[in-house]
């Protein structure tokens, strides 16, 4: 009879094994990456329009577009973070996704050319943000839960 290896128990001083990224979480990461870099893409095509509005729309149309080159930027260095679980990333990608989700929206309500890839970024925006605050995703940045001292005290008279 062959037994288990994964039944037995670990030994005392062994760490326990670390928990697998939920699958939500890889293909939010994925998308974080996608939207980061078409961010900064769309950034560089609202900066260029500036060349095709009125003079009295350059300043504003140039502030979007390095906005959102800003953000998008900024989303590609929380990216990692969000991988190994890191709660702060997470908090900061929220922040920056809902900056970007006002700054598509912008996009979209004061520019004539950009309302298509606004609307996509906007809509990819929104279910990053879902993937990594609903279950299964919020699970993989919770806390390590603390061990029962009671199970300190078991596992050190077993080393005994």
């Amino acid at each position: 009879m062959t037994a288990d290896p994964s039944a037995e128990p670990a030994p005392a001083g062994a760490e326990p094994a670390p928990e697998r990224r939920p699958v939500v979480v890889t293909i939010a990461v994925v998308l974080v990456y996608v939207s980061a870099f078409a961010a900064v893409l769309l950034g560089i095509l609202v900066l260029l329009s500036r060349y095709e509005v009125a003079s009295s729309g350059v300043l504003p149309v140039s502030l979007l577009g390095a906005g959102i080159i800003l953000f998008g930027l900024l989303l590609v260095a929380v990216a990692s973070g969000i991988a190994r679980g890191s709660r702060l990333s997470r908090t900061l990608a929220t922040v920056y996704l809902a900056i970007l989700i006002l700054l598509n929206a912008v996009t979209i309500a004061t520019t004539d050319g950009w309302d298509w890839s606004a609307a996509a970024q906007f809509a990819v925006e929104v279910l990053i943000v879902l993937a990594l605050w609903l279950p299964p995703g919020a699970r993989h940045f919770r806390r390590p839960q603390a061990a029962d001292p009671a199970d300190q005290a078991a596992a050190s008279d077993r080393a005994t």
